[in-house]
């Protein structure tokens, strides 16, 4: 771990919040720096965490930073939280004009103040949105992830936890592709501890149903947001293991949203592909061997995140 860790979350709703919470309860930051263009908002989310300073394992610092962006430059890593949730309850693009904004307010002053850290966007579209900050940032994309379909991954390890009885811990499974409807599962590399899905199957009795698995994972926020309107613990969590990957320098292999650079015939903007996270941020890229079918659902979902790319600007 670094000898003092500064983390920067920027919107402090619900998921930053909860990545606030996740990152003091595990005892991963030093420091927290919140903003938020929500002065009362961020100041009553920095008092909520102070208060509850005394049942974490370690004490840290809690500095509200409003809309004062240059204050996160000497993060070792900003959350990029700044989204507008309730224009995606009904449509899963629904965030790309209003959350598009949000960006450009803050990437250029934070890098211009002489940021160097890591860039974590969980706000939606995810891919778009990473696509944006490296743009905005024109830094190194190594620097800049989406946590893009480490999420979904999940999701799908609870649907085939659900339908197999068996330890998510012990499944291997990924989600590939945009963060969102056109995302797909890569059923050739999924493992039930080291059996494929056709052993597991053969030696258990267990018939996976392929279409509806994957379509858990992939509709699986809604599930949560027909009942609160927002999903919360699960990106939370998700994105604090990236965070905890960069700052441990753990080498963690999990998919995110990163710049794909001739990945079967696609380049130019960020989409999920399993990669190794460390300290660098994006230290290697890994490229699966997929089916012709897989390359074709990639290909597909790819064209999505460039077509919302076209219909936005920065």
């Amino acid at each position: 771990m670094a000898t003092h860790t500064t983390i920067g979350i920027i919107g402090c709703s619900h998921v930053g919040a909860h990545v606030a919470n996740a990152l003091l309860a595990q005892g991963l930051a030093d420091e927290i720096r919140l903003s938020d263009t929500n002065e009362k908002l961020c100041r009553a989310q920095a008092n909520d965490l102070l208060d509850a300073m005394s049942f974490y394992p370690r004490p840290a610092r809690v500095v509200e930073c409003d809309d004062r962006y240059e204050e996160l430059a000497c993060c070792d890593v900003i959350v990029n939280a700044a989204g507008h949730v309730d224009a995606a309850r009904t449509d899963r693009d629904g965030e790309l004009v209003p959350t598009t904004e949000e960006p450009k307010k803050f990437v250029r002053r934070i890098e211009d103040a002489g940021f160097t850290g890591i860039w974590v966007s969980v706000a939606n579209p995810n891919d778009v949105i990473a696509t944006e900050i490296r743009d905005l940032a024109d830094c190194d994309p190594r620097r800049v992830l989406g946590s893009g379909t480490t999420l979904d991954s999940a999701r799908f390890k609870h649907a085939l936890a659900g339908a197999t009885g068996l330890n998510q811990a012990s499944i291997n499974a990924w989600m590939l592709g945009e963060h969102g409807f056109s995302e797909f599962a890569l059923w050739s590399h999924v493992t039930f501890g080291c059996l494929t899905p056709g052993e597991l199957e053969a030696q258990t009795g267990v018939a996976l149903d392929r279409d509806a698995l994957e379509m858990q994972a992939v509709r699986g926020g809604y599930a949560t947001m027909v009942g609160k309107f927002c999903t919360e613990y699960s990106i939370a969590n998700g994105t604090v293991a990236i965070i905890e990957a960069v700052l441990g320098d753990t080498k963690l292999v999990t998919p995110v949203s990163t710049l794909v650079e001739g990945v079967y015939g696609v380049s130019g903007h960020y989409a999920s592909l399993p990669c190794v996270i460390g300290a660098g941020g994006v230290e290697k890229v890994i490229v699966p061997t997929m089916t012709p079918h897989e390359q074709e659902r990639w290909q597909a979902s790819c064209k999505h995140i460039e077509e919302n790319i076209v219909k936005v600007s920065w």
